[in-house]
């Protein structure tokens, strides 16, 4: 009588282990299919550098940069810092600064780069399950054939308040959430470098022109002196042509040659003008409420030396920039291919449904929902059109 009853023990506790069995399987399954993904690996564009420049034709710089070749490793991250110190010049710095405050392209590339990390925040967000809170109510009248009533009968409204609370979560089968998050990181990550592009050019720009500047102050000083040594050198050969020392030949030539000096002043002026305007512009003023005082150049002493080809690259974000567009794309493609495959969303409500408002928080009005309202919770395209 023992050994029967333990016997029907051991049958009931394998048909109740058997359902915990199959749902311990079926979990497991869940986990592992969450781990695919169906985008491609990714791998870095190989990029073909020289060893060395054009210029080193030497044979001994060939074989001095060959020596120095080494493996590329990217620096487009790292902050340039305030590399125009280097000229020590105030004017220049405090250009800098007024350029990184004001002006209007890098504002807007600091403002795609918040908008792409808010976009990566947003597809991170399809990682976690979704809550949210509802309250709202629904007027009804059921037709008399749905309530198995005579056609000409009649039917009562009724109103049915609901207050609840939802949760909502997409398990990531087969990559379609990671892909997206990938994707929106690998943008985040172009703008990130598209930002300090922007920035480093901006820099560079006014560095530029605000040394062209000061080379064409230069200029208008040089060729303001020569302007006035053809003036004198006029007044000379026509006191020589009134005494009758010269012809009337050498007055011309001087009278042009104080011509075309003059003519090349007028145009370093307008040079000037131009290189101004376009200054004015990057430091996201008008021209006409900017000002450069003439401050003729003087040499520089500054060497910086070239290194190799590479170096370059290593340190341009635009490069990097493209290479994450290439990444994010890459992972994009992992997203249309996951809607080959189901999608499982998991979903859930708990709250209270009354007839009256003033019932509705009622402990007997309590209500819960497991699965979707509206449609399937696995959900399997099988023809859409193309």
């Amino acid at each position: 009588m023992n050994a029967l009853s333990i016997n029907n023990l051991g049958g009931l506790g394998g048909k109740l282990l058997k359902p915990l069995r199959i749902s311990s399987a079926l979990l497991a399954a869940m986990l592992v299919l969450a781990g695919c993904s169906l985008a491609p690996t990714y791998e870095r564009p190989a990029v073909n550098t020289s060893v060395a420049y054009k210029e080193a034709a030497d044979e001994s710089a060939n074989a001095k940069a060959a020596s120095d070749w080494k493996t590329a490793q990217p620096a487009e991250d790292l902050a340039r810092g305030e590399w125009w110190k280097i000229f020590n010049d105030e004017g220049l710095n405090a250009l800098e600064v007024q350029a990184l405050e004001a002006n209007q392209n890098l504002k807007a590339a600091a403002a795609r780069l918040s908008q792409s990390r808010a976009l990566r925040q947003d597809a991170r967000s399809g990682l976690f399950p979704q809550v949210n809170a509802g309250f709202g109510a629904t007027r009804q009248r059921p037709s008399p054939a749905s309530q198995g009533l005579a056609p000409d009968a009649n039917t009562t409204p009724n109103t049915l308040w609901r207050a609840q609370l939802g949760v909502s979560y997409e398990a990531d089968l087969f990559g379609r959430v990671a892909s997206t998050v990938d994707a929106a990181t690998a943008d985040a990550q172009r703008s990130e470098a598209l930002f300090h592009s922007v920035r480093l050019a901006l820099q560079a720009d006014v560095a530029q022109q605000y040394f062209l500047l000061r080379e064409l102050d230069a200029e208008q000083e040089l060729y303001s002196g020569t302007v006035d040594l053809r003036t004198q050198s006029l007044k000379l050969v026509q006191r020589r042509f009134n005494e009758g020392d010269i012809s009337e030949v050498d007055v011309a030539r001087a009278k042009s040659e104080l011509a075309s000096a003059q003519s090349e002043s007028f145009g370093i002026a307008r040079q000037r003008a131009n290189a101004e305007h376009a200054l004015a512009i990057l430091l996201g003023k008008t021209p006409a409420e900017f000002d450069f005082k003439p401050q003729p150049l003087q040499r520089l002493s500054i060497t910086i030396p070239a290194g190799l080809p590479s170096d370059l690259l290593e340190r341009r974000p635009d490069i990097a920039a493209a290479e994450r567009a290439m990444a994010a794309a890459n992972a994009r493609v992992g997203v249309a291919r996951s809607a080959w495959f189901p999608r499982l969303d998991l979903t859930g409500g708990l709250g209270y449904e009354s007839a009256k408002l003033g019932d509705l928080f009622n402990w007997s009005s309590r209500t819960f929902l497991l699965g979707p309202l509206v449609g399937t919770a696995l959900t399997l395209p099988i023809f859409d059109g193309g």
